[in-house]
């Protein structure tokens, strides 16, 4: 089959090269880093063996400083307004531990948010009383607007957190919308983009959130042990700042005093993993050069074909939902258990991965299910990888 895109997939493929002896469709998970990115990881390691870390980072300071320009690049916001993060989750955690939580006050949130998203949302519950409010699925899982109006209007919530696209599913909310009605009523808006900044276009001048949460090992290609945060301006001059900050984010002026920085920065701490954040900026770098709209582009044409043949194969179900999809699909086959499909895939050198129960509680149960097989694909996946992925799938 032939495809229309603007992406050279030769070049993408060889600076891809662990691509070419296995399908590889596990970048909701973790993506396969291009050669760039290992370039400049393996480059600054040799130079923390060479003179030390400290002195490795006063040589490459100005580069470090081009990793927020990057990030703020990519996602239309500034600079100031970025922090570096080891994962979405410590991104996730260090926004929460910005708000002065009290007891009853409300977090406004989705069944399809992600596992630990929902868990933190439970700790805040056990030690400060919160209360934590669900607003309801339209028949095909987008989030009912209606519903988040009335509730809005009920609750007056502190926090309304949304996660853009859940890991056991292709859905993707209505974002910008919830943002509109959050700004609209003045209320704090926590946006999880672990699944979509990669493989969509994420604004946050369009989506006017108060923080959002990314990782960097999944469509954005980097390396485990990174990610960032986005901190608006709202938040920065009103002085939030993470509850366990650190030397980073404020000067010790005196005994009982500290004074915070400026920028965003104040959310990440003095010690960083300052290899792989450098991997990351080189991530994002690749990806910005290609054009995300190109992605996006390329990646629904991969993800048609798959949706349209998969549903042929016998004894297959899908469990898309929502108005809007993406490059994630989730499966089943028969009674056949999760993890004995994906050993049977590996077996044959297909890489994807699993949802279990306990990572979409409230949506599995729902459905009536155990769990899925997932499968995620992005640019550097082809049509004919596609079609032996089907045929891999048709012979379990």
């Amino acid at each position: 089959m032939l495809y229309n895109t603007n992406l050279n997939l030769d070049q993408i493929r060889k600076d891809t090269p662990n691509c070419l002896d296995k399908l590889y469709f596990n970048n909701a998970g973790a993506s396969l880093m291009p050669k760039p990115v290992m370039a400049k990881i393996q480059e600054y390691l040799i130079e923390e063996e060479k003179y030390g870390g400290y002195a490795a980072f006063d040589r490459n300071s100005a580069e470090i400083q081009q990793f927020y320009n990057e990030v703020a690049e990519l996602i239309e916001a500034t600079p100031h307004n970025i922090a570096f993060a080891h994962s979405a989750t410590d991104a996730y955690a260090k926004a929460l531990s910005a708000i002065d939580f009290q007891k009853d006050d409300v977090i406004l949130t989705t069944a399809d948010d992600y596992v630990t998203n929902q868990m933190q949302f439970l700790s805040l519950q056990k030690r400060f009383g919160i209360v934590i409010q669900k607003v309801r699925n339209t028949e095909n899982g987008d989030i009912d607007f209606e519903d988040f109006e009335r509730l809005i209007a009920l609750k007056r919530p502190k926090l309304v957190c949304v996660t853009h696209i859940p890991t056991n599913s292709g859905l993707v909310q209505d974002v910008e919308k919830v943002s509109e009605i959050c700004e609209r009523e003045g209320l704090l808006f926590l946006l999880d983009a672990c699944q979509s900044v990669g493989q969509l276009p994420v604004s946050v001048a369009k989506i006017k959130c108060d923080f959002m949460s990314v990782t960097g090992r999944k469509f954005l290609r980097g390396p485990r042990g990174t990610g960032f945060l986005y901190i608006s301006d709202r938040m920065l001059e009103q002085g939030s700042y993470p509850l366990f900050i650190d030397g980073a984010g404020a000067i010790w002026r005196s005994e009982d005093t500290f004074e915070l920085i400026e920028q965003g920065k104040r959310f990440q701490y003095w010690e960083l993993p300052y290899a792989l954040l450098l991997g990351l900026k080189e991530a994002i770098r690749y990806q910005k050069s290609l054009g995300i709209e190109n992605i996006q582009s390329y990646n629904d044409q991969l993800m048609t074909y798959l949706r349209k043949n998969i549903a042929t194969i016998p004894n297959v179900a899908t469990f898309d939902q929502g108005s809007v999809t993406c490059n994630i699909l989730t499966f089943t086959k028969e009674e056949k258990p999760i993890l004995a499909l994906k050993e049977e895939l590996l077996k044959r050198d297909v890489y994807c991965s699993i949802s279990a129960r306990e990572s979409g509680v409230i949506d599995f149960d729902k459905k009536g299910i155990k769990g899925v097989v997932r499968i995620s694909p992005h640019y550097f996946n082809t049509i004919d990888e596609i079609d032996r992925l089907l045929n891999h799938i048709n012979d379990l």
